[in-house]
């Protein structure tokens, strides 16, 4: 894999910077890695004690809000860091299009940001299927 952290902006990928220990997140990225980006895209797990983070990030930081790392090493966090990976993904272009219509990144970040505070309580109901699902796995081996 490519370190996104040490590499040149002009070879750096696209750098989606997740928290794994989300439950959710972990969901989401599953889907973003199936497809086929047009351009390189790196996944980096925030969880993780041993991932390098970008200079000046905090792992809290990161794992506090969806992070993407550009190519030209701008840190983006929010709706514009979705806007970002959403253009290099068939099937969610068109939202990162949707997103340049003047004021709807606006109202893309402030749904980000209402998800950000049920996010918590999301976490505990899947978490809680995770366990069950498991649960029921292990039942039928």
């Amino acid at each position: 894999m490519v370190n996104p952290v040490t590499t040149s902006p002009t070879d750096r990928p696209l750098t989606v910077l997740y928290d794994g220990a989300c439950p959710l997140c972990r969901r989401e990225i599953g889907v973003y890695q199936g497809l086929q980006a047009s351009e390189p895209v790196c996944f980096a797990d925030v969880s993780d004690a041993a991932a390098i983070l970008p200079p000046g990030s905090t792992r809290e930081q990161l794992m506090a809000r969806f992070h993407v790392q550009a190519a030209d090493g701008r840190l983006l966090s929010g709706a514009q860091a979705f806007l970002a990976l959403w253009a290099t993904l068939p099937g969610w272009r068109w939202l990162a299009k949707l997103g340049q219509v003047p004021g709807l990144a606006w109202v893309m970040e402030r749904a980000y940001r209402g998800f950000l505070y049920l996010r918590p309580a999301l976490q505990r109901v899947a978490r809680r299927f995770d366990a069950a699902s498991a649960r029921a796995n292990f039942k039928e081996d």
